[in-house]
């Protein structure tokens, strides 16, 4: 037996298409004929996930459109759509090529009766796997609108801390880009200039200006090699995080880092008990909202004792118990888990305390920024000052002496 997709037009010709499973074309001609249509073209139909060639090989839906999906379908499945239905008016929106695509595929998936989660978890590549939980626990407890509405504002604020990561270490960042290109280009035209006149001038350089003119003389002499040095050590670097023992490695040393852990443990916080509340609050038991949850939580190093811990609540361990065994939140977020444990209003309390951890990362990030940025400022200072002064020292000795 295949799948087709076929056209087909009934006896008022109008038009009709859709998927039918038949033994072949003539088979699937008679069975159309029995719903009074009549096949006009068909071909083989294959519901597998469309080719990522032209997103760049990532093959994952943007988080703007899953986002956007996530609302539309909530506000029409609460105003008494089906879910096919639903599906239909959403393929037909303003999303990407290869999001549309995707859709077409569910669309006729559901159609021939694949519940809307089986769909959705043939694109395991395309869609977020706390996504694809989302939708099996909508299913499961009748609450689909409410989960995709609570999918919707967990990507909105998710992609909001993202953006205030980015916004807070741009600006560090760019200082560091500029001191290092201010750098090269005195090493490379402004340096060999200054020593070409003091060589006129018979003067010998000494001191911290002759290491700098021996520098400048490296960089010029062997700028080809250095960049290719630079372009395979970043290559070396990238190739190690791609290794399962190298990503762990780097996401561990990130824990270590003092300012950077500070708003890596922030981030982390804010996205479990986002994601915790939502899981809860959609009708999921503990441990199985436990489980989903660890996707959520991007550092590997993290993650892994996450697991471990998560094993132990599993085995009859507290949450709270097991979370700060693990050192894995702050203490105040293991004291309110602690809390709603004790109180049975574990669901109500992690409810409550997502805006206060949302409030963290934000003040997080703002102490993080006023703290990097003055010590960013003074190493730019320190090195360019201290390159003008060795390069500049030698002329303002020629004019005093004379």
């Amino acid at each position: 037996m295949k799948k087709y997709k076929y056209d087909a037009i009934n006896i008022n010709k109008e038009k009709f298409s859709g998927t039918f499973i038949a033994k072949d074309e003539k088979d699937l001609a008679v069975q159309l004929s029995k719903q009074n249509l009549f096949l006009v073209s068909c071909a083989p139909y294959k519901d597998g996930t469309p080719s990522a060639f032209f997103t760049l090989g990532t093959g994952k839906v943007k988080l703007s459109e899953l986002t956007t999906f996530c609302r539309q379908f909530a506000v029409m499945i609460t105003s008494g759509l089906s879910v096919l239905n639903c599906l239909e008016c959403l393929k037909d929106q303003k999303f990407s090529k290869y999001f549309i695509s995707i859709l077409n595929v569910i669309y006729e998936d559901v159609k021939s009766g694949i519940v809307l989660s089986e769909a959705i978890d043939k694109h395991k590549s395309v869609f977020p796997e706390f996504f694809r939980s989302m939708i099996h626990v909508g299913e499961a407890s009748g609450k689909l609108d409410e989960v995709f509405n609570a999918l919707a504002d967990y990507y909105e604020n998710d992609a909001a801390v993202k953006r205030k990561v980015k916004s807070a270490m741009s600006y560090p960042m760019m200082l560091g880009g500029m001191t290092v290109v201010i750098v090269i280009l005195m090493l490379a035209f402004i340096v060999p200039r200054f020593k070409d006149t003091l060589s006129d001038l018979n003067v010998e350089p000494n001191g911290f200006t002759k290491f700098i003119y021996g520098l400048s003389d490296f960089v010029t002499t062997n700028w080809l090699y250095l960049l290719a040095g630079i372009i395979v050590v970043v290559l070396i670097f990238i190739l190690i995080g791609k290794t399962k023992a190298g990503a762990l490695f780097y996401d561990k040393m990130m824990l270590k880092i003092p300012l950077v852990k500070k708003v890596q443990i922030a981030t982390m916080t804010s996205r479990f008990a986002k994601s915790f509340a939502l899981m809860l609050n959609s009708g999921m038991d503990v441990a199985a909202a436990l489980d989903a949850v660890s996707i959520v939580i991007s550092n590997k190093d993290a993650r892994a004792r996450f697991v471990k811990a998560v094993e132990e609540v599993k085995h009859g361990a507290k949450i709270a118990t097991s979370f700060e065994k693990y050192h894995l939140f702050p203490q105040i977020m293991i004291q309110m888990i602690a809390v709603g444990e004790r109180t049975a209003q574990l669901e109500n309390v992690m409810q409550r305390t997502c805006s206060f951890f949302e409030g963290q990362v934000e003040e997080t990030l703002d102490s993080v920024t006023a703290k990097i940025q003055p010590v960013m400022l003074v190493i730019m200072g320190v090195v360019i000052g201290g390159m003008f002064i060795a390069v500049y020292s030698p002329m303002i000795s020629i004019m005093t002496s004379i």
